[in-house]
């Protein structure tokens, strides 16, 4: 298995280290090409409306957003969930629109306000989050379920093939969410 990490902007690298970390063959990923290349995808945080702005330039905006229609599995950490996410607001642009949410964008404050908490996720266990600038679900469709919440808000759900969360697990070194996104990938092999 390969997984790929968007690495066009933001801490991929963070991510890229926790793959090796567990052991899994991580690839990134900046053109259509090596997208083929990989069985899933992270999508870091980072700038948002860069990593937007970088992924049309790239070309990489439709293939991922045609491959997660199709099935491919997708994990967005912070930047990643606002670009994974159905709207934003402020307005984005255009978004991948690959889960059924809608969040707002830097909800948690600014840089300095950033934050972390030990969170209960369903299936994992118990992870360190990393909040910074982290956007905030406001709206879930029917089909997405919470895999965790902070103070009763959304932090970490699921739609079929698509994974997000609101913080940056790679920069405290978690690698529960890590090994989940690894296991979404094996059952989507297997199906």
């Amino acid at each position: 298995m390969t997984i790929g990490v968007l690495g066009l902007q933001g801490d991929f690298r963070e991510h890229l280290h926790i793959l090796e970390q567990l052991g899994i063959a991580g690839r990134d990923v900046r053109n259509p090409q090596a997208l083929e290349e990989v069985e899933g995808l992270i999508i870091p945080g980072g700038e948002s409306t860069a990593l937007a702005r970088l992924l049309d330039n790239s070309g990489l905006f439709e293939p991922i957003r045609q491959r997660g229609h199709r099935g491919f599995p997708l994990f967005g950490t912070c930047a990643g969930m606002i670009l994974l996410a159905k709207r934003a607001s402020p307005a984005l642009g255009r978004s991948l629109g690959l889960i059924d949410i809608d969040v707002a964008r830097n909800a948690y404050g600014r840089q300095i306000e950033s934050f972390e908490a030990e969170l209960e996720v369903n299936s994992i266990g118990r992870v360190q989050a990393v909040f910074i600038r982290a956007p905030q679900v406001i709206r879930l469709g029917p089909e997405v379920q919470v895999l965790a919440d902070y103070q009763g808000q959304p932090v970490v759900a699921r739609q079929s093939n698509v994974l997000v969360a609101s913080f940056h697990p790679e920069l405290s070194g978690e690698t529960r969410l890590h090994e989940y996104f690894a296991q979404m990938i094996v059952e989507r092999a297997h199906s």
